[in-house]
């Protein structure tokens, strides 16, 4: 895996701007911030945002992936005004389930999910290394 930063560009924070990768892929699809059985804990958009990663984790983990494999990742929100106040709360989980790990991400607002209660539903790509 090889970030791509184009040249003369200000370094991105918290994301990279490409990923260039060959391997096997791995999809994960959109996680929300339930536990395992399907139940929210909270209703907080950070601890939401920390039970998604952890599921996107486990996923990656049943895959034979782990988080440094994370190409591509994409966030929903609600409520992007909350996003955005508490985008320095958000540092923690990240660093928590990622590290300094930071794929291509993308971050877009949503008038609602499928789950009334989820805040977030974030969605992933992972490339492992070929055998």
């Amino acid at each position: 895996m090889k970030i791509v930063q184009p040249e003369g560009w200000l370094p991105p924070r918290g994301y990279s701007n490409g990923i260039l990768a060959d391997g096997p892929t791995l999809f994960v699809a959109g996680q929300i911030g339930w536990n395992e059985r399907c139940e929210f804990d909270s209703d907080d958009l950070i601890a939401q945002f920390d039970q998604a990663l952890a599921n996107i984790v486990a996923v990656l983990r049943a895959g034979g992936a782990s988080p440094d494999h994370v190409v591509r990742m994409t966030a929903y929100v609600t409520d992007l005004a909350a996003y955005r106040a508490g985008a320095a709360r958000l540092r923690d989980p990240w660093r928590k389930h990622f590290g300094r790990h930071y794929p291509a991400m993308a971050l877009v607002g949503v008038a609602g999910l499928v789950e009334p209660r989820a805040k977030v539903e974030i969605e992933a790509t992972a490339v492992l290394p070929r055998a």
